[in-house]
């Protein structure tokens, strides 16, 4: 998508780690295949089962201030996600308290703070609803204020709206792959600060009703 001698800007498909972990698919890997390039350094990650826009640094300096940027929330990421119900509201934010429980691979809303419980937050605006087969569903355009593991699908789950093919989270619907995608990222470039804008357009099925 975008490669330079700093940044390589790649769409992480289904099924893919988006770091290097032993001999699983993972994109460090195959991008070091299919690139040539010697090292890849990860600045932020997706859940497997998440497809979608990925910056990575080509150089330990742009990887620094990649991270920094995104430790100060600097850089944008926009998700789509296509979700069974609809939200109360066509637009708002959700805070949530989230615990991760590794052994289950699963995380969970808690009510009070412990031991590795994390705030979660994000915001979404409802772009389209229709009926399909019985069942309404919503396109949401999410962005993330947090990053936590599995945050969009355990906060929309929590609130009876699991995302579509989500079956860990309650979906009762099937789809090939989970209704999920970083869709847009948009970042200054850590060396010469020009504006980065990237995006991917999903094609899945249900992503597919939503079309004009």
């Amino acid at each position: 998508m975008f490669r330079d001698k700093s940044i390589l800007v790649a769409c992480k498909p289904y099924g893919v780690l988006s770091e290097a972990d032993g001999h699983k698919p993972n994109m460090p890997s195959l991008l070091q295949d299919e690139l040539g390039v010697d090292t890849i350094y990860p600045v932020h990650r997706l859940d497997r089962t998440t497809r979608g826009v990925m910056v990575y640094a080509l150089n330990e300096e742009a990887a620094r201030r990649l991270s920094a940027m995104i430790q100060q929330g600097k850089v944008e990421k926009t998700y789509l996600a296509v979700v069974e119900g609809v939200p109360e509201e066509a637009r708002g934010e959700y805070t949530d308290l989230l615990y991760f429980d590794r052994r289950k691979n699963k995380s969970y809303v808690v009510k009070r703070e412990r031991k590795g419980v994390k705030q979660a937050r994000l915001q979404y605006e409802v772009l389209q609803t229709i009926e399909h087969e019985g069942q309404r569903l919503s396109l949401l355009k999410i962005q993330l204020l947090t990053g936590r593991t599995h945050q969009i699908r355990v906060q929309f789950a929590s609130r009876k709206m699991p995302l579509v093919g989500d079956r860990r989270y309650g979906s009762h619907i099937p789809a090939d792959h989970i209704q999920l995608c970083a869709a847009r990222l948009s970042f200054s470039h850590p060396v010469t600060g020009e504006e980065m804008r990237f995006s991917y357009d999903p094609t899945d099925e249900f992503f597919r009703l939503f079309k004009p």
